[in-house]
């Protein structure tokens, strides 16, 4: 009989526990709030910049490719 009066003392306080953390949590500010919601926004990069011409983007793989193998010759476009 005992340990049943205790295992209702611990539920009570686990209750009052709880009870408080989220009353706690409902009273913190909105700012607090914003801030977590904005640390996990998705970042976006916005690029302004000219396009390149289809010439420029075929020496500008050819440059890319050669860099990539290590070979120094410039191109012959």
């Amino acid at each position: 009989m005992k340990t049943l009066k205790n295992m209702e003392a611990i539920f009570t306080v686990a209750v009052a526990i709880a009870c408080g953390a989220s009353y706690a949590s409902f009273k913190q500010p909105q700012a607090a709030h914003a801030a977590a919601a904005q640390a996990n926004a998705i970042p976006v990069v916005v690029v302004s910049a000219k396009r390149l011409t289809e010439q420029e983007k075929k020496i500008s793989l050819i440059e890319e490719r050669q860099a990539l193998l290590g070979n120094t010759t410039a191109s012959a476009l």
